[in-house]
């Protein structure tokens, strides 16, 4: 249901067609670069967050580590992931699928800088066997997201 909701989604841009699906695992960073045959650090991960009694989630590299003590500063709180149960609730996907489109609940989704090194990047698409190309620019708009920031490390 996941990837169909994502697949609906997308059809806003017609880019529904361009999401890929796969007969191999992709729902960890390696098997994703695996699958697609790139780098791990070109897979954008989607992690998420408690905020406020919510959530938020954060789109980083492959390689990126989120770094507490940025994260406090750009959100004051310390990062406290959600449990697996609590993001598919929030989500609507479960976690090797999770990305920040045909969300069932609008969470605030932000960038990190550690995605500006490529011109392109690969976020799942609701499923753990799923992902679409997308320039930073289009995962800005159809994320909908609502910044960019910098709060991880090991990637530069």
């Amino acid at each position: 249901m996941s990837l169909e909701n994502v697949q609906a989604y997308l059809s806003k841009w017609n880019r529904e067609k361009d999401i890929r699906i796969f007969t191999t695992s992709s729902a960890t960073v390696l098997e994703a670069a695996e699958t697609l045959g790139v780098e791990p650090q070109r897979i954008a991960k989607t992690l998420s967050f408690r905020k406020d009694n919510n959530a938020i989630l954060i789109v980083a590299a492959g390689d990126a580590k989120i770094d507490n003590k940025k994260f406090k500063q750009a959100f004051s709180e310390k990062p406290r992931m959600l449990s697996p149960e609590e993001v598919l609730e929030k989500t609507g996907h479960a976690v090797g699928g999770v990305c920040p489109f045909g969300l069932t609940e609008d969470l605030p989704v932000y960038l990190d800088e550690s995605l500006k090194r490529f011109s392109t990047v690969f976020p799942a698409c609701g499923s753990s066997n799923s992902a679409i190309e997308l320039t930073n620019e289009e995962l800005y708009i159809y994320g909908n997201a609502v910044e960019w920031v910098d709060v991880c490390k090991d990637w530069e």
